[in-house]
């Protein structure tokens, strides 16, 4: 991770779901992208332009669906004493942005980073429980449904073959990709919201299909740099591209990273 953020993740063994907490240095940037029809939120407001919060204190990804957001009360709570958050007339309140995915079982959680050749560090944390089928970098299915006789199958094709509703619709483990990517570069909040919706295309490179009214996929973009803000011009357009590809290319690889820290401790394997 770039210097000065803290991550840290927690799994409940009988509740059978978990949080990741990503806690950001002083004075972060922050911008999101919202992709899916079905998200589960909290405090994305301060993340808008328009917000007269720069960032958040920190991002909380979550399961538990709706039921879930309320684990943002607890990261509040841990914040507060430690003096981390906005500083307002009666003291400091942290910001704590979340998202959800769909079910009470947290899907795997997995991590990517790239340093740039400026050496700036782009990475991503990621946590994988998607409608869709997570592919690996060649297109094969890396997690998805299975025949009969245990051969894997595409849903994207599958779907095609269903004139109605089917009866895992409802299925536990579904739905919903979440992303943090963070960096040490430079960023407003604008240029956050770019990165951030440049990067979901490494949602649709690892997932398919993705973005679904089923799917609560959301990408966020959290940026540390203390360098002056950027000037618009062809340069900033420049770096923004770069950096968004970066962030598309590590979403990518930490959700295929996702699924197979998943796999590898599973019970089965």
């Amino acid at each position: 991770m770039p210097v000065g953020f803290l991550v840290g993740h927690s799994t409940g063994p009988r509740a059978d779901t978990g949080c990741t907490v990503v806690i950001c240095p002083a004075g972060t940037r922050g911008g999101v992208d919202v992709r899916g029809g079905g998200t589960g939120t909290r405090e994305l407001e301060s993340l808008s332009p328009l917000a007269n919060a720069e960032g958040p204190t920190a991002v909380l990804m979550t399961g538990g669906s709706a039921f879930g957001l309320a684990a943002a009360d607890g990261v509040m709570r841990w914040l507060e004493p430690r003096g981390l958050g906005r500083a307002t007339p009666i003291g400091v309140v942290p910001l704590v942005s979340t998202a959800v995915v769909f079910d009470a079982t947290l899907g795997g959680v997995g991590y990517a980073a790239v340093k740039l050749a400026g050496g700036v560090t782009v990475a991503a944390i990621a946590l994988a429980n998607a409608f869709g089928d997570v592919l690996a970098e060649d297109g094969t299915v890396l997690g998805g449904p299975h025949g009969e006789r245990g051969e894997p199958l595409r849903s994207a094709q599958l779907v095609l073959q269903m004139p109605e509703l089917p009866g895992w619709a409802a299925r536990p483990g579904q739905s919903t990709t979440l992303a943090c990517v963070c960096t040490d570069a430079t960023l407003d909040k604008r240029g956050c919201g770019i990165v951030a919706r440049i990067a979901s295309a490494g949602i649709s490179r690892a997932v398919d299909p993705a973005f679904t009214p089923n799917d609560g996929d959301l990408v966020f973009c959290l940026a540390s740099g203390t360098g002056p803000p950027p000037v618009p011009g062809p340069a900033t357009s420049w770096t923004l591209t770069v950096l968004g590809s970066a962030a598309a290319t590590v979403t990518a690889t930490a959700i295929r990273d996702a699924i197979r820290q998943s796999t590898a401790s599973s019970p089965s394997t």
